[in-house]
């Protein structure tokens, strides 16, 4: 898979569990770290949770590697590294309060809304 499919499956993972919010940052030339930020949010502890199990599932059933999963327990900011494609799961009150969209503000949004009107 390329990064553009594993976005795509990110993305529907996070629509799946009734992420809010979902937007893909293209980070191209922006950032070392990964080609794409997939962020998103739950409204609970419990949705947050649901949201990163569901995209760790997906990528591991596809045999993606998960390179790194931060923050689940404390279900305020999940962090899953799927290498070119890092994916950012805010419980509703942190996602204002880091604002990465701002952060990273030089960065172009892509697009998601034919992967995830499917």
């Amino acid at each position: 898979m390329n990064e553009r499919d594993i976005l795509t499956l990110v993305a529907r993972a996070a629509d799946s569990k009734r992420a809010e919010d979902i937007i893909a940052l293209n980070m191209k030339g922006i950032s070392l770290i990964a080609d794409y930020f997939v962020i998103c949010h739950g409204n609970s502890d419990k949705q947050v949770q649901a949201i990163a199990r569901e995209m760790k599932e997906q990528a591991i059933e596809r045999e993606i590697p998960v390179k790194r999963l931060e923050g689940f327990d404390e279900a305020r900011w999940v962090l899953i590294d799927f290498g070119d494609v890092v994916a950012h799961v805010f419980h509703k009150d942190e996602r204002g309060y880091y604002n990465l969209e701002r952060l990273w503000g030089d960065a172009p949004s892509e697009d998601l809304t034919s992967e995830l009107s499917q």
